[in-house]
């Protein structure tokens, strides 16, 4: 049995961090394989910034050379445009792609705290967040200003799951700032991000001039 870990993010585009980042946690939590899941480009929550096809050729281009990273267009293509855009069915979807494989799913602090954050009303807590819980485990990094455990304490659906082996929380090391937000804000006003990503995706941006900002 293999221990996987789900990395889901817009990866827009994807950074030398979010590379980092997988690379990192693959070590700490002795996984075999990470799976890089960008979301769609139709999902009601975000905002994409280039399409699923330019996402997907960067992360490609990104994790070729490590044989634990690879990547998967399940949120691009079985999800976009329906109602199933939750963590929930992601899971799922995984856990009967690899049934004999320990999944994880990889999140922020940030995201933890969203999960059941007792301030938000019911209706604007997770999707399905009980059965998620229930039934998957998660390796979560940690965050400015966020303490995990107290965040785990602060909700009942999150403290009585946590037997010690639901959430494998990794708070040293991770807290690097450089975002997708900030590249792209650099590329279009002019800036010179070429060394905060990939250099193949830094050519394939210019090539492509995607993130630059029309000229009025």
């Amino acid at each position: 049995m293999g221990k996987i870990g789900i990395y889901g993010s817009s990866f827009d585009p994807v950074t030398n961090v979010h590379l980092w980042t997988a690379s990192t946690i693959a070590n700490r939590a002795k996984l075999d394989r990470v799976i890089f899941l960008p979301c769609a480009n139709n999902r009601i929550d975000k905002q994409m910034k280039t399409s699923n096809d330019h996402r997907w050729n960067m992360l490609q281009m990104a994790i070729a050379d490590n044989h634990k990273f690879e990547a998967s267009d399940y949120e691009m293509n079985e999800l976009a445009g329906t109602s199933k855009q939750y963590t929930w069915y992601t899971m799922e979807y995984f856990t009967e792609v690899y049934p004999n494989d320990e999944l994880y799913f990889i999140m922020g602090a940030d995201l933890l705290v969203e999960i059941d954050n007792q301030d938000l009303p019911i209706h604007k807590r997770w999707k399905h967040r009980e059965k998620l819980i229930a039934n998957h485990k998660f390796i979560v990094m940690a965050r400015d200003g966020i303490d995990m455990l107290k965040a785990i304490s602060k909700s009942p659906l999150l403290r009585n799951a946590d037997d010690g082996r639901k959430f494998h929380l990794i708070d040293k090391g991770l807290q690097m700032e450089i975002s997708s937000s900030y590249i792209r804000d650099e590329l279009a006003a002019g800036g010179e991000p070429r060394y905060l990503l990939p250099d193949p995706c830094y050519q394939y941006i210019m090539e492509q001039g995607l993130y630059q900002r029309e000229l009025s």
